[in-house]
């Protein structure tokens, strides 16, 4: 009897998916829980695997076709699974080539066949570093804008590639922040001296202990949760004509992947721990690019901060994640002339961004949480003595 390969349960927030890559062809025999192809949603990339072992009859979805939950995308006739018979057109990034040359999608190796382009000369922006069409026309376009434009020519090239579903859902999700939202941003400037100083003197005991480094984050998202103690105006919601305050902190640490921009939570994280606050978001990090956050690990957020500050920003105003409604944007440390008991010295400082929704929070709560941010970062003993 023939198995049916379905779309797995989609949250109730994921409205769509589609197709991004089959890992097997018709023919091919597989065993149980090989990966057989993988689905994308407007926040993550889901792999399916086979349900038993057999022979894949039919493939029935190519890639890029819209599919939602329990939908059909190939059939399966079962049997002894054996070695795959035939070799998929895509290897999964854990088996190399033997050539070693980097792996690509279908329609990327088609269309670099054709133009006569050599792998190996494509970065690749896909799940493990996989080479797709869009970077394979990345790079034509680039190869056809270094090339000499003849004289009195005007014509330019175009590129035009579908967005991804990620891209069309965080487009989505910035309209809605900016029509239903009344944001309005306070801005501040932390001496991170205190910080830095303690990174320094506990960095290598911490990561001994612990198993993993002491960055930046973890202080913001503790200091972040004593502000949100003292003031939890800024860690409520909208919903209708209500106010809904949460009794715990669900802290979104936005990460950039080679996906598009994806908001991770945090639970409980005025309960973690430096350690466990550190662990999550290199675990999150690391799995973002890969595809592999969840979509329960990116829902029920209460507020968010963003570090602009990895990719060099010195000022930016951060756009609220609805529903919640407020964000905090920090950016990069860099040592500044400032004033002091009456002298200038040099010190390493941040200016921090806190956007919040003015319909809920007042410019008070607003300029008070930050203040309280603030000085939970220049002495960090304030979390300690609760202060």
């Amino acid at each position: 009897m023939t198995v049916e390969i379905k779309v797995p349960p989609l949250a109730e927030s994921i409205s769509e998916a589609s197709v991004l890559a089959w890992h097997v062809v018709e023919g091919q025999t597989v065993r149980r829980d090989d990966h057989l192809v993988d689905i994308e949603t407007d926040k993550v990339v889901l792999e399916v695997p086979a349900i038993q072992s057999g022979q894949v009859v039919k493939l029935l979805k190519a890639v890029g076709a819209a599919v939602t939950s329990g939908e059909v995308l190939a059939l399966l006739e079962p049997g002894e699974g054996a070695s795959p018979a035939v070799a998929p057109p895509v290897q999964p990034a854990s088996t190399p080539a033997v050539n070693h040359e980097p792996v690509a999608m279908p329609a990327a190796e088609k269309r670099m066949r054709e133009a006569n382009l050599n792998p190996d000369a494509v970065p690749g922006s896909g799940r493990s570093g996989r080479i797709l069409k869009e970077d394979v026309m990345a790079k034509l376009a680039t190869q056809e804008a270094a090339l000499p434009v003849p004289p009195g020519s005007e014509e330019m090239a175009e590129q035009r590639v579908p967005m991804s579903l990620l891209r069309r859902r965080v487009a989505e999700r910035l309209m809605q922040s900016q029509s239903q939202t009344a944001t309005l941003t306070t801005f501040n400037e932390v001496d991170m001296s205190a910080v830095m100083a303690l990174r320094q003197r506990y960095k290598e005991t911490f990561e001994k202990r612990f198993g993993v480094k002491l960055g930046i984050m973890s202080f913001f998202v503790r200091a972040v949760c004593a502000a949100l103690t003292r003031y939890p105006i800024l860690n409520a919601r909208i919903e209708g004509q209500e106010i809904v305050t949460p009794s715990s902190q669900h802290i979104g640490i936005a990460v950039g992947s080679r996906r598009g921009l994806l908001v991770p939570v945090l639970r409980h994280a005025q309960r973690l721990s430096m350690a466990d606050i550190e662990r999550q978001i290199a675990d999150f990090s690391h799995r973002a690019d890969d595809g592999h956050v969840s979509p329960t690990e990116l829902e029920g957020g209460t507020f968010s901060i963003t570090n602009g500050g990895v990719f060099g920003s010195m000022l930016s105003t951060p756009i609220i994640n609805p529903p919640q409604s407020a964000i905090l944007g920090i950016h990069a440390t860099r040592d500044r002339p400032v004033v002091v008991d009456g002298a200038i010295v040099i010190r390493p400082m941040n200016y921090l961004a806190l956007s919040y929704d003015h319909r809920l929070i007042d410019g008070r709560e607003a300029v008070l949480a930050l203040v309280a941010i603030k000085e939970g970062l220049e002495d960090p003993a304030r979390w300690l003595l609760e202060l």
